[in-house]
């Protein structure tokens, strides 16, 4: 079973994989500070604001991401 941060881990990766700016871009930066170790609440929120964005723009489109911008705001 995955812990809450390798499922984050894992949807974050995808968000940054998407090309979609929304949440390409906050995504790799969470990512990058979460690995050095580095993370702040700026960067966070940074995060979850693009997350909750995302999720009123496309979150009941029907795509592979509508329940993953639920998840990440769960998790994080």
């Amino acid at each position: 079973m995955e812990t809450k941060s390798n499922e984050l881990t894992i949807i974050l990766t995808k968000f940054a994989e998407s090309g979609w700016d929304v949440i390409d871009t906050p995504s790799k930066t969470w990512l990058e500070a979460e690995q050095a170790g580095k993370l702040t609440n700026e960067i966070n929120l940074s995060l979850i604001n693009a997350v909750k964005q995302a999720d009123e723009e496309c979150g009941s489109c029907g795509c592979e991401f509508d329940p993953l911008y639920k998840r990440a705001l769960e998790l994080l």
